[in-house]
């Protein structure tokens, strides 16, 4: 929503990507003018206030009846000017922006009342407002990160607008420096000067340095304008009183005063951005008023750029928001009974998030997303018109199991059954979960509870209660619960609701099939469904393995096991085929040649045999068929099985690439997470061998190139995390489907190259560039620095120790890399331990607090390294050392479970009784872990 000022909706349109047309309908008593757009994804739309209107009053108007034309709206900016409010704390100045910001539980925009706002007149409080929506909070802390770590392109953006639009430049282009003048409080501008601009002040003041506050001319290091977050104060008429301003900026900490946002902030949920344009007192300045409305949309633009459109998406609709629009705009107060229920609103809120972050859930929404992007349309309908789908979803506790081969397309059917159910039955409460290979944190039951949980807890009120005693109970979030606390309030949540359908994708990848409900998946479906007091609909796929199909047998009759077979999904794979050679990028070359993609599709289809991942992977490789006749040979010698495909792609790597795809291969298939791609780009330019093990030089100077090192075997896919707060966007690296990791795993590989992926040869290769790349750090730089500047340090620190560990007793020059960190590379060693503590995972921050670090052999015994701890050993370090979370290297060996070190340790001399650390010895650790022969072990010498 823009300014009354035709200022700021000419700004706002000129930041628009794209310009759709006008709305066909409005709501008839819709007195709106719209403007239509798109920036980046999202949808815009941009309303003006009246002519010659301004104010709380008109701009809830605006809000009122835009919500009725267009109730899909989710979240809302008001971008426009406003008067700065300098001080000493703020240096504000014209051009600058101030954004809404919420501080010390006040939520961003103070609304105040007053009469006539001249210099002299009292001024009234009445209020702080809601703050703005979650999205666009976190949205705003990472604009302000990115902003101070690389600098904003505001003043290069809009110059290159105002380079296209020339006919603009005379009202919007930043004036001149001097025009920036900061009058002394006691200086007035003349009653009867009517002009009442900055042109006149000077005439009348001849710009007496007396009547001036001296400000510096901002530096090169300054950002100019610069960016300010804090409160907004806002009324119903212009503040032009430089001593109103000075006290309210002083006693309430306000940065600009406006007169729109208090009339929209309790019902619209949004957003503050204003340029400013003046600083709030007589001496008002329109020459700057353009600019002030252009860089206010420059910032809006890049905000919104932050923003993934799922997490629009994913707020609710602001009209289902509002219970009721007050009828009468025009008196906005803000009595106690409503102010009381503000502050309840915002502490209700605060505490979600705090229970969200505590519940830590994993995310299954990037796994619907990457899914459904690779779906094509119309394909699954033989599954949801079938009667056993239309069955399920109306028989009381209803189960299916869909089971097939590897690379059938079942993830892809999962989440086009998951979008049918969000569509056909939008009131019945949906969960669901993607169990995933490439994902660590995506393969366990635990994982799987706590996504359930907190979908159910985001979307039905009736389950707050059950996971807010929970949360309590664990000490309000300073302690973890027990799986089986998990799965009891999940189960006690969903008897709150009537009705649930839960869909769990590939239950193969799951690493904690067997064991009770408590621990193992089975044994939890058929606890899920073995209660009268509920209605659960529970659709699972996966392949068909023994476990799975002996665990689902007390659960899934006859009919409610479906096949997924070749002759019912053949259709689908030929839609695939068929919009992949005609209308994909990949074999356009033959787009003139009808005949030759009907030969195509019929020999793709001919082989398929029910396998999307296998034609997606022929068509990969036809791609580089630049001839028919080549094309026709390739054609007649398609391989037979997956195993044959991927034996042929390996094969077929440059012999120049084959280090690089071997490297990221062995990254993807062992590491405990998927490698973001700045991650995978270092992991690639690390060199093992040689003397200078990374250099800036050997990064990849187009980062999204590199799959194409190991084509059609790994994807480059988007997701959103979030992360103390926030709310970011991250590109991956990933395998391209769980086949692949099967393959590379199995002893099935060509001979060739089957050493390198040997779990010990592959382990060792990913400890060695971990390493390596920690101990090129020989500056004394802040470890945060470190942090931004290297993408793999953090990695790095986390998980060499874990691949080390497989690896270290059978590779020499891993052994060679691990003494280097341990006792000659000292600022190496202190980077590493302070990017990550693997006695406190959960303290991750990049300094965790500048405590002081543990030694080597405290590290090197939790690791479980034995050659690591032998050879410290060997050089008298002490083996009694205190520091770390244990306090000593017996209680983190003893803990961890290592018996081979604690016995390295006892027999040089270490304190079996040594008190400190976690569990205050080594019994206790050795005893609260059930390690019994390290139990046995140091009670034989003497522990007690």
């Amino acid at each position: 929503m823009s300014n009354p000022k035709d200022y700021t909706h000419v700004a706002a349109q000129a930041f628009l990507d794209a310009k759709h047309e006008g709305p066909e309908y409005v709501s008839p008593n819709d007195n709106n003018d719209y403007t239509l757009g798109k920036v980046k994804k999202h949808n815009v739309v941009i309303a003006v206030l009246p002519e010659g209107e301004y104010g709380i009053s008109s701009a809830a108007s605006v809000a009122r009846d835009m919500l009725h034309s267009f109730p899909n709206v989710r979240v809302g900016l008001i971008v426009g000017i406003g008067g700065g409010a300098p001080s000493l704390k703020h240096d504000i100045r014209l051009g600058d922006i101030v954004v809404s910001a919420p501080r010390d539980g006040k939520g961003g925009v103070f609304q105040y009342d007053f009469g006539k706002a001249i210099q002299d007149q009292s001024l009234r409080p009445t209020g702080f407002l809601n703050q703005p929506p979650m999205v666009l909070r976190t949205a705003v802390n990472g604009l302000k990160a990115q902003y101070e770590s690389e600098g904003h392109q505001l003043e290069e953006a809009i110059n290159s607008i105002l380079e296209k639009k020339k006919r603009l430049r005379k009202k919007y282009q930043r004036p001149g420096r001097s025009s920036d003048r900061l009058y002394q409080t006691r200086v007035t501008h003349p009653p009867n000067n009517e002009a009442n601009d900055g042109a006149n002040c000077a005439i009348v003041y001849s710009d007496d340095p007396s009547n001036l506050i001296p400000r510096h001319e901002r530096s090169e290091d300054e950002d100019n304008p610069a960016i300010h977050y804090g409160l907004i104060a806002s009324a119903n008429q212009l503040l032009k009183d430089a001593l109103l301003r000075d006290k309210f900026a002083k006693e309430n900490d306000v940065l600009c005063f406006e007169m729109e946002a208090a009339g929209l902030m309790n019902q619209f949920p949004c957003l503050v951005i204003r340029g400013i344009c003046d600083y709030s007192d007589t001496h008002k300045n329109k020459e700057w008023q353009g600019y002030a409305a252009m860089v206010a949309a420059a910032y809006a633009k890049d905000l919104l750029c932050r923003i993934p459109p799922n997490k629009v998406e994913a707020e609710r609709k602001i009209p289902d928001l509002l219970s009721s629009i007050k009828k009468d705009v025009n008196e906005m107060r803000c009595d106690v009974k409503d102010a009381r229920t503000a502050i309840q609103d915002v502490t209700l809120e605060q505490r979600r998030e705090k229970i969200e972050r505590w519940l830590s859930p994993s995310d299954p929404s990037t796994n619907y997303n990457k899914a459904s992007q690779r779906r094509q349309d119309g394909t699954g309908l033989w599954f949801l018109q079938s009667d056993a789908f239309a069955k399920w979803k109306t028989q009381r506790s209803s189960f299916l199991w869909l089971y097939g081969i590897p690379g059938c397309g079942k993830t892809i059917l999962s989440s086009t059954i998951i979008e049918d159910l969000k569509k056909t039955l939008p009131n019945r409460p949906l969960l669901y979960f993607y169990f995933d290979f490439n994902d660590a944190n995506k393969q366990i039951l635990d994982s799987m509870v706590r996504s359930l949980i907190s979908q159910l807890y985001r979307r039905c009120e009736v389950t707050w209660k059950q996971l807010d005693s929970l949360f309590s109970s664990c000490e309000d979030g300073r302690s973890q619960p027990s799986c089986e606390l998990l799965c009891k309030v999940l189960l006690q949540m969903i008897d709150q609701v009537k009705e649930v359908c839960v869909v769990l994708d590939a239950l193969d990848e799951c690493r904690t099939r067997k064991g009770p409900p408590t621990e193992g998946l089975l044994s939890w479906e058929r606890d899920l469904l073995d209660s009268e007091q509920r209605n659960v609909h529970l659709l699972v796929t996966s392949r068909p393995e023994q476990d799975i199909k002996m665990g689902l047998s007390n659960l899934a009759h006859s009919g409610d096991v479906v096949p997924i077979q070749d002759n019912l999904i053949s259709d689908d794979i030929r839609r695939y085929v068929r919009t992949r050679v005609r209308e994909g990028d990949d074999l356009k070359r033959w787009r003139s040649y009808p005949d030759v993609q009907d030969e195509i599709e019929t020999q793709l289809m001919q082989k398929a045999n029910g396998m999307f991942r296998w034609a997606a992977c022929q068509i990969d490789a036809l791609e580089n068929c630049l001839d028919y006749r080549t094309l026709k040979i390739a054609l007649v010698s398609l391989p037979n099985t997956l195993d044959e495909t991927y034996s042929r792609i390996l094969r077929a790597v440059p012999s120049e690439h084959r280090q690089y795809a071997t490297r990221i291969l062995q990254f993807l298939t062992f590491s405990e997470r998927p490698l973001r791609i700045e991650e995978a780009v270092d992991a690639i330019a690390v060199d093992t061998e040689g003397n200078q093990y990374f250099s800036l030089k050997y990064r990849m100077p187009d980062p999204q190139e590199i799959s194409r090192y190991c084509s059609s075997l790994v994807v480059v896919v988007s997701a959103t995390e979030h992360s103390n707060g926030e709310d970011s966007e991250r590109v991956e690296l990933q395998l391209a489907h769980f086949s692949v990791k099967e393959y590379l795993t199995s002893n099935r590989l060509d001979s060739g190259i089957a050493q390198d992926f040997q779990e010990t040869t592959a382990r060792a290769s990913i400890a060695k560039v971990c390493l390596a790349y920690l101990l090129h750090f020989d500056q004394d730089v802040p470890p945060k620095q470190i942090s931004e500047a290297f993408p793999l340090a953090r990695y790095s620190a986390r998980f060499w120790m874990t691949n080390a560990l497989v690896a270290e007793a059978k590779d020499k020059r891993l052994q060679y890399f691990v003494v280097q960190l341990f006792c000659y590379r000292r600022r190496s060693y202190e980077i590493c331990y302070s990017l990550y503590r693997p006695d406190r995972p959960w303290d991750n921050a990049p300094d965790n607090g500048g405590d002081e670090l543990a030694s080597a052999l405290y590290y090197a015994a939790l690791g479980g390294l034995v050659n690591a701890v032998m050879f410290l050993l060997n050089r008298a370090v002490d083996v009694n050392a205190e520091g770390g979370y244990y306090g000593n290297a017996l209680q983190a060996a003893s803990e961890r479970g290592h018996e081979q070190i604690v016995k390295l340790l006892l027999d040089k001399g270490a304190y079996v009784n040594a008190e400190g650390g976690e569990y205050s010895n080594a019994l206790q650790a050795a005893s609260a872990r059930g390690h019994k022969q390290i139990v046995e072990l140091l009670l034989n010498k003497g522990a007690r």
